[in-house]
């Protein structure tokens, strides 16, 4: 008698963490939404994410950048991360991805300990917090809670902005997720821990616009470092060349103070300057005296990474908890 009371106590206390599971999932993105089931969730992505950036400093930015174009096709559902020939992550916007194996490490880890409870859309949002805390720039309380997506296209990846993009179009591209153009400039200073390759600014060097000649908004320090980085014939087009040219591995706001100087490497980045709603951030942010405006940036940034990290989340029962984060169950 005594161990059938044991048993229907311990079936009612499942039933009710359950419940109390069902209940939180279906309010949406919660700060700490793992405490219950998987309390060591956020303490194995930050481990993990060290890890590789204690052997490999440009992994961060390949984190951000991974967690940025996830959330621009379909919301941030993890479906960037699916593997395939015609998935998001084949599409020619994502040359170039890197942070894959973080994600897919942290993801078995959590498995082992956790099985089927974190998604690898939060682990995602995670890892991007800890690319950024990482290299310098701030920390911030991760809403959590997303699903992952089952679909994956590659053709949806045109919704990404691309580095050639006048700032109509730019703007356009983050309206289309909610973004305002407050939050276009903030999350583009992500480009301070950035790298790209020649083949994305090249012909800003050399042949602007058919012209023969280079883009006249690049500062002439800015064409002849760049130049020797990338060299008009026998250079290799898939150099990685650092985004923010002055403190490249440092999260600060030295990237908008290239973007106002004409020392931006890519063409949407400089262009930020020439329009007159975005460059009033990009000169809020930069600042007059060294350091003085960084903490606005930093004040400004964890906000716009929370609000693109919402953009179409899938929860409840939406989606499904993938067990590897490269396939759909």
């Amino acid at each position: 008698m005594a161990a059938l009371k044991m048993a229907a106590l311990l079936l009612l206390f499942t039933a009710l963490i359950l419940l109390r599971g069902s209940f939180v999932r279906s309010q949406g993105l919660q700060v700490g939404f793992y405490d219950s089931y998987c309390p060591d969730a956020e303490d194995i992505v930050r481990s993990t994410v060290e890890q590789y950036y204690d052997k490999d400093a440009t992994i961060a930015p390949g984190l951000l950048r991974l967690h940025f174009h996830d959330c621009f096709v379909q919301g941030c559902d993890g479906s960037v991360l699916i593997a395939g020939a015609s998935s998001e992550r084949s599409a020619p916007q994502n040359f170039g991805l890197r942070g894959f194996e973080v994600i897919d490490d942290a993801k078995s880890q959590l498995e082992a300990v956790c099985p089927g409870v974190v998604s690898c859309a939060d682990i995602l949002a995670l890892a991007a917090r800890d690319a950024v805390d990482l290299t310098g720039g701030p920390s911030w309380s991760v809403p959590l809670g997303r699903r992952d997506g089952r679909v994956s296209l590659a053709s949806g990846a045109n919704a990404l902005p691309s580095p050639a993009d006048p700032v109509s179009v730019q703007r356009q591209k983050f309206a289309d997720q909610g973004l305002s153009d407050h939050d276009l400039v903030t999350l583009v200073g992500a480009h301070t821990i950035g790298q790209t390759d020649c083949q994305f600014f090249s012909y800003r060097l050399y042949n602007f616009t058919a012209t023969g000649n280079p883009d006249p908004t690049i500062s002439q320090a800015s064409l002849q470092q760049l130049r020797a980085l990338c060299p008009p014939n026998g250079g290799d087009p898939s150099r990685r060349v650092a985004l923010d040219r002055d403190t490249p591995g440092a999260f600060d706001v030295s990237f908008f103070k290239n973007v106002r100087d004409g020392n931006a490497v890519l063409e949407s980045d400089q262009r930020l300057w020439s329009d007159a709603a975005t460059q009033g951030a990009v000169q809020k942010y930069a600042g007059n005296v060294r350091g003085l405006l960084g903490l606005r940036f930093a004040y400004e940034f964890p906000k716009a990474m929370v609000r693109m990290g919402s953009v179409a989340v899938k929860t409840g029962g939406q989606g499904e908890i993938r067990r590897r984060c490269s396939r759909i169950n």
